[in-house]
């Protein structure tokens, strides 16, 4: 039986046919971003985002590549990426509004692991004032020993892997988040030094025991609870980012869209929902507990005792 394409699955299933162009549209500039990757230039392109932190030449490049994907659909009315300053509009009648981090984890270019993108869609055309609970669609692509692209439209979230020939073919059609974790990814270990609940948190993880899965990556160590099925992964706030570091925007909001649709669960550390955050400005951030729902829950637990 032949495999099932991105682009006959689409066709096929009840899909708003824009959004469907869309997300093609991403998963195929994802090519052209992971040849990027493996022959590209690592080096420093002499500037620098919002944050003060330095692009990588690959940094630019893969903004400029989704980008300009984006814009020939001619149907994204504004953009948001994490590489600029504000959201910009493209085309004033367009139908959709995408936030994207184009490439999330690039620091880990250089020892060769795992790192990815991430997209969240919005009907419209402006993301302040929305949660993330109004996206129609959130995806991500990861990009490792293969290329994979992960979609999540409502109630459903699903796997394909680009073959030989450039095509992404689909792998895993009901991806599922077991309640119960047997993994943990503890992000900013760091927090634990001065939160004594966060450090006896981890403690609880370890020795429970959950087996210790972390790559300094978000894409790669989400994208394992969604392929293994069960895990957690944290990221709190600590002094120097009191509101948490990863932005809403960019990377919680859509991950917390996916693990819905996949029976998982996303809250901040306060124990709200990540898809019921305002999101007031582009570049705003939260801390995050995602993942298996009775692992979430815990967390919550021990951070609010």
């Amino acid at each position: 039986m032949p495999p099932k394409l991105l682009n006959n699955f689409l066709e096929k299933e009840n899909i708003d046919p824009d959004l469907s162009k869309l997300l093609f549209s991403i998963a195929r500039a994802g090519k052209f971003v992971a040849h990027a990757i493996r022959t590209g230039d690592l080096g420093l392109a002499g500037t620098s985002n919002l944050y003060g932190e330095n692009q990588l030449a690959l940094d630019v490049l893969a903004d400029m590549i989704f980008t300009n994907h984006l814009k020939a659909t001619e149907l994204v009315s504004v953009i948001a990426s994490e590489e600029k300053d504000d959201a910009e509009q493209i085309n004033k009648n367009g139908k959709f509004a995408v936030a994207f981090d184009p490439l999330d984890g690039s620091s880990l270019v250089t020892t060769n692991l795992s790192i990815g993108a991430i997209f969240g869609i919005f009907e419209g055309n402006n993301f302040i004032g929305k949660k993330g609970r109004d996206m129609v669609a959130s995806c991500y692509l990861i990009f490792g020993p293969r290329t994979v692209f992960v979609m999540a439209i409502r109630g459903k979230i699903l796997e394909f892997t680009m073959n030989e020939l450039g095509e992404f073919s689909i792998t895993n059609e009901n991806m599922q988040i077991s309640p119960v974790a047997k993994t943990f990814s503890p992000g900013n270990l760091r927090a634990s030094s001065e939160n004594e609940k966060y450090a006896k948190l981890v403690d609880y993880w370890q020795k429970k025991p959950l087996t210790l899965r972390y790559s300094g990556g978000m894409v790669p160590d989400i994208h394992q609870i969604f392929a293994k099925g069960n895990g957690i992964f944290s990221y709190p706030s600590f002094s120097k980012h009191p509101d948490g570091k990863l932005r809403l925007l960019f990377e919680c909001a859509p991950f917390a869209f996916a693990s819905e649709q996949a029976g998982g669960l996303a809250k901040d550390e306060k124990g709200q929902n990540i898809l019921d955050l305002e999101i007031k400005e582009v570049h705003q951030r939260t801390p995050i507990f995602i993942g298996s729902k009775e692992e979430v829950k815990k967390s919550l637990e021990y951070l609010n005792s």
